[in-house]
């Protein structure tokens, strides 16, 4: 029998080592797993440790650096270093070369004396570092563009006889374009180069090619107008950036023998028109298969018809690298229904309100045609209907060649849920058509769910919102001839679209374009980026995405250095407000004010919720002052930190002068002035009180709901929650009735519709000037149901969940509600249930992280983690009792509470 026990002794000890081991998973290079093309010349590593063990967390690390895989020539090891930090790391070795991969590996020993050992390797490729890298020519067209502004063609061949070790394509236009080498598509991405202040930057895409390339080759380019020199803005206005499409292209090749050759865009491509014929972002593509040129993007093609290129100079000073993810391909979805309206219109439903194009087959004689128009909605008697997309054809013109053909447009987007087939005689089988979804391609890192039906379909429409919307910049819409980067929207909603989905290169990306086409006086435009003129510029909410979003990316992923870019255009916003006030009151200036807000159609009472527009903009006056306040805490600023101070007790002290009575009355007493007024701490502690009660009051006397508009909206739940009202809180969210969250919900919405009643309730649609069924700004209302009803929430000592608090929030007749997150370090889980008065919360903490749990319990005696008591439990710390919850510090694991 001893003999037996020792033995298994022996076998347990390695396998009880390998349960407690320490590893190190998900390495990260400035927020992107094996990046290639970054031009960041000092970048930042992120990993996260795994560990069955509770409360682990990191004492120590090393990196080590190497050109080499198997690291035997060494670029940089920091060595070992004492410290918990695993995010944002930065390099600090000698300077990085451009186009070179890089090879680094990660290990760390934890406070259990664990050691994880080397890493797996994670990898990162350079791009250029300076614009003398480029030695490839702009190209365009060599001949006279049509007046429909047809695509053109690019083609070259060239041969490779040496063995090859590496082949990289860099590639960028003016315009958008798709490339091809040997006749595949070069990269997963669409609508390159994307979107950015064209006239200070524009991003290049770089590319593994090495298991294209052959011994001889061929080269394609095909081009679209796309935003920069299409229709663009709402006043049918093209060429904002210049009136020519052209592309420019390096394709680096590293022998097996050490040497090099670049293939690049020059005076020996030529170009010629083939089947795409029209290619806009809001008008959609006009395509003529039998123009197809079989074969022009592969070797030996005849192109005796091509033409000569012509050489642009353009130079490379405004290239730069892509920072922010590639439009993707994402969901795909089939038809739900095929449907014949009472106008006798064939219309495929494919049951999801989503952002953009249909892929199909399709067969018939040569020459036939058919139109496919897109809509989001079918009218009140079941028609398809396109009057909100205004100017926007949003349809595609195909002309059949002889037989079966597949299509997919090339340089557009489409907002739908419907598509429309129209001057078709042949069959149309709903089996063939395939819509694709597009959209940046962030990764999924928030889940919500619930016991209630309804508002797991809000979560998913909120979801689908920031999917069709976050499609390279942060659109308002997707469907009608706008599609513009609005701030204010974005600002309602960054931090909501932080927990669906890794916002953070996203809008680091479209911050440095609002500071680029920030005017010099500090103002902000309302769109980024800026397509509408330095006139369209400085309304309070909108213009305050300079300061707010940076803010919400800190508190969100702890990056010190998006604080540190965005720094000059924090501050200059902050001083377009001081210097547009007077004794610190700024009530001058255009602003949108509290952007559709409850409006009731026969308003003889003055129950429309009207918002005095610059009682809004002192508002947000202080709250970007705070947030300065805060930042330049962060930064070290001390001199700027004192400054704001100041400068915050005079914008407040000059609201209460101008906006509050004596007996703590707002002069606008709505729903949204009493919101921001408490949000941001515009009054005094000693009027707070009876301020939310005056805002319960005024819901209570629409019948309880909500009158909030763009900016009230966000917080409006947030604050009730804050002074004790939960339940109103509730009551708000789980309304069916217009205005309310669900009501779109319960009209059959799958994405978030930018006016409450975008469809009334007798069916008839809302006004077509201004009407989108896909809009995400009152989706804000997800940061709610993260961060109270599920109940996970930052620390702001601690930024981007280093430390973070589990708060869930029990009412609202809810049993059931689930929030997941993925951090830098992480998922972090909180899912709470009540079975029949027994209720059980289990919470997930990262290793290398500590969160502190509030447990719905008046005493401590009754909680349980794991059925022992908490008393008795040397995993967690209790704090004490607060508020009808238990308050415990836990590190990494998973728990479950039960009472």
């Amino acid at each position: 029998m001893k003999k037996f026990l020792l033995a298994l002794a022996i076998f347990l000890v390695p396998c009880i080592s390998l349960f407690a081991k320490l590893s190190v998973v998900q390495l990260r290079t400035e927020n992107q797993i094996n990046p290639i093309g970054m031009d960041v010349k000092v970048p930042r590593f992120t990993w996260y440790l795994e560990s069955e063990k509770r409360n682990t967390l990191q004492k120590a690390y090393e990196i080590r650096i190497s050109t080499s895989e198997n690291f035997r020539q060494m670029l940089w090891t920091s060595g070992k270093v004492e410290s918990d930090q695993s995010v944002l790391v930065e390099y600090e070795g000698s300077p990085l070369e451009s186009n070179t991969t890089y090879f680094w590996q990660v290990r760390t020993w934890d406070n259990h004396g664990q050691s994880s050992g080397w890493s797996k390797t994670g990898s990162f490729r350079t791009g250029y570092f300076d614009p003398a890298d480029w030695s490839a020519d702009w190209v365009g067209l060599g001949f006279e563009e049509d007046e429909n502004r047809s695509s053109p063609y690019f083609r070259k061949e060239f041969s490779s006889t040496k063995k090859i070790k590496s082949a990289t394509a860099y590639i960028t236009a003016r315009g958008l374009y798709q490339a091809y080498l040997n006749g595949e598509k070069i990269g997963d991405d669409y609508l390159t180069p994307g979107w950015t202040a064209y006239q200070d930057r524009i991003q290049y895409q770089v590319y593994d090619v090495t298991d294209k390339v052959k011994s001889k080759n061929a080269l394609g380019v095909v081009l679209g107008s796309g935003w920069y020199r299409g229709y663009i803005g709402f006043s049918g206005q093209k060429n904002y950036y210049g009136d020519e499409i052209s592309f420019l292209m390096e394709l680096v090749l590293e022998y097996a023998d050490g040497t090099k050759e670049r293939i690049l865009s020059d005076d020996s491509w030529t170009c010629n028109y083939g089947p795409i014929l029209s290619a806009d972002i809001y008008n959609g593509e006009i395509y003529d298969a039998r123009m197809e040129m079989a074969g022009w993007n592969k070797e030996g093609f005849n192109q005796t018809n091509w033409k000569a290129v012509q050489i642009k100079d353009y130079g490379y000073e405004s290239l730069v690298a892509t920072y922010n993810e590639p439009i993707r391909k994402q969901e795909t979805f089939k038809p739900i229904e095929m449907i014949t309206t009472p106008k006798g219109e064939k219309v495929l439903d494919f049951g999801q309100n989503l952002v953009g194009w249909v892929q199909f087959k399709v067969k018939g004689k040569s020459g036939d045609k058919f139109r496919m128009t897109h809509a989001e909605i079918l009218d009140k008697d079941g028609n398809f209907y396109t009057e909100n997309l205004r100017a926007a054809k949003a349809e595609l013109i195909y002309t059949l060649k002889e037989g079966e053909q597949t299509y997919e447009p090339h340089f557009t987007f489409f907002g739908f849920r419907y598509i429309r087939i129209d001057d078709f005689e042949g069959d149309i089988i709903p089996e063939d058509f395939t819509a694709v979804a597009l959209y940046s391609d962030m990764e999924k890192t928030g889940e919500f769910a619930s016991s209630h039906e309804l508002i797991n379909q809000l979560q998913h429409n909120i979801q689908w919102g920031q999917r069709g919307n976050f499609l390279d910049v942060p659109t308002d819409c997707p469907q009608r001839d706008e599609r513009l980067g609005w701030t204010g929207d974005a600002q309602a909603f960054s931090r909501t679209a932080a927990y669906n989905f890794n916002v953070h290169s996203f809008f680091t990306k479209w911050l440095r374009d609002l500071e680029l086409d920030q005017r010099e006086d500090g103002a902000v435009p309302f769109v980024i980026p800026n397509v509408l003129g330095k006139d369209a510029a400085g309304s309070a909410g909108w213009a305050d995405a300079a300061t707010i979003i940076p803010w919400d990316m800190y508190m969100v992923y702890g990056d010190r250095r998006i604080l540190e870019e965005q720094y000059e255009s924090m501050v200059n916003w902050v001083g377009f407000m001081e210097s547009n006030s007077k004794d610190h009151l700024w009530n001058t200036g255009f602003h949108f004010g509290d952007w559709l807000f409850y409006r009731p159609d026969d308003d003889n009472d003055g129950r429309a919720a009207v918002t005095d527009k610059y009682l809004i903009a002192q508002c947000f006056f202080a709250h970007s002052v705070q947030i300065m306040i805060h930042t330049a805490k962060v930064l070290g600023k001390e001199a700027d930190q004192k400054n704001y101070e100041a400068l915050l007790k005079n914008v407040k002290d000059a609201f209460l002068k101008e906006y509050v009575t004596p007996n703590g009355r707002l002069v606008s007493s709505t729903q949204t002035a009493y919101v921001l007024a408490l949000h941001f701490d515009m009054l005094p502690e000693s009027m707070r009180e009876d301020a939310a009660k005056r805002l319960v009051e005024n819901i209570r006397s629409y019948g309880v709901h909500l009158t909030t508009g763009f900016l009230g909206t966000p917080y409006l739940n947030h604050v009730l929650s804050r002074f004790g009202y939960d339940g109103l809180a509730f009551e708000l969210l789980l309304r069916e009735k217009y205005p309310s969250w669900l009501y779109p919900v319960t009209m059959g919405a799958t994405t978030i519709w930018e006016r409450w009643d975008g469809i009334k309730p007798n069916g008839d649609v809302q006004v077509p000037s201004m009407n989108s069924y896909n809009h995400y700004a009152y989706g804000a209302i997800g940061d709610w149901m993260y961060r109270n009803l599920a109940g996970i929430d930052t620390d702001p000592e601690h930024p981007g969940y280093k430390e973070f608090v589990v708060k869930p929030l029990l009412g609202g007749g809810f049993t059931h509600a689930k929030g997941a997150l993925d951090t830098y370090y992480g998922k972090i889980v909180s899912e709470w249930k009540l079975d029949n008065g027994q209720f059980s919360l289990e919470v997930q903490v990262p290793v290398n992280t500590r969160a502190t749990v509030y447990i719905p319990s008046t005493s401590s005696s009754t909680v349980k983690e794991n059925n022992n008591s908490i008393s008795s439990s040397q995993s967690l710390k209790i704090l004490g009792e607060e508020n009808g919850y238990v308050k415990v510090e836990i590190g990494s694991g998973i728990y479950t509470f039960t009472r």
